[in-house]
């Protein structure tokens, strides 16, 4: 991800909505490679228009990833999501709305991205709800190329199914957690980004 990806002001809202939700695929995926770091590290933080919504929490995250290192994210991301065991904070969203992983909302979403033509790459040890699988998903339907499955009412439709009704619960578990510092920065842009999605799609009912 370049510097010129993640500057809204140099990218149209659609596409631009696409690479916020690349972007955070690739953070709650895995920590930053130096390259992303970098690249977070270095972007403009005023937006083009006074009083845009994202400004305050983008500024934030970025602020983060100049004051933490690579490797440092790197072990807060292994000790909120990762080890052995239960985690400090589940990515999954079967978690969130039923307690249990790979439960009925697991075999729900399953469903509605087969019905949308896609599957799971193999190499992803991670089931489907997991809250990057989601973003890449939400990814495809703004930025793909099949208008019939890439379009504003398949994007309301899997987003007010899978999206909405747990994202701000994971996000208020990232930053209620002592141990998040810059996962805490990121969980505030993401809940910031939902709120935003939510009022757009509200606006096409």
């Amino acid at each position: 991800m370049t510097q010129a990806q993640l500057v809204a002001s140099s990218l149209d809202e659609e596409t631009a909505r696409a690479e916020v939700y690349g972007l955070l695929a690739a953070l709650f995926y895995a920590a930053p490679s130096a390259e992303l770091h970098e690249s977070i590290r270095v972007a403009v933080t005023e937006a083009p228009a006074a009083g845009a919504l994202l400004e305050s929490s983008w500024g934030e995250l970025v602020a983060a990833a100049r004051q933490y290192s690579q490797t440092e994210i790197a072990e807060e991301y292994n000790t909120l999501f990762g080890g052995v065991g239960k985690p400090e904070v589940y990515l999954f969203g079967s978690h969130y709305l039923s307690g249990f992983l790979n439960e009925k909302p697991l075999v729900a979403l399953r469903s509605d991205i087969s019905a949308l033509g896609l599957t799971r790459d193999e190499a992803m040890p991670e089931t489907e709800d997991h809250v990057a699988y989601l973003c890449e998903v939400m990814r495809y339907l703004i930025a793909g190329d099949d208008v019939e499955v890439a379009n504003l009412t398949r994007q309301r439709d899997f987003f007010s199914c899978h999206v909405q009704p747990w994202f701000p619960m994971m996000c208020e578990a990232v930053m209620q957690n002592p141990k998040a510092r810059f996962y805490r920065t990121l969980a505030a842009f993401t809940q910031t980004f939902i709120s935003i999605e939510v009022q757009g799609f509200d606006m096409l009912a």
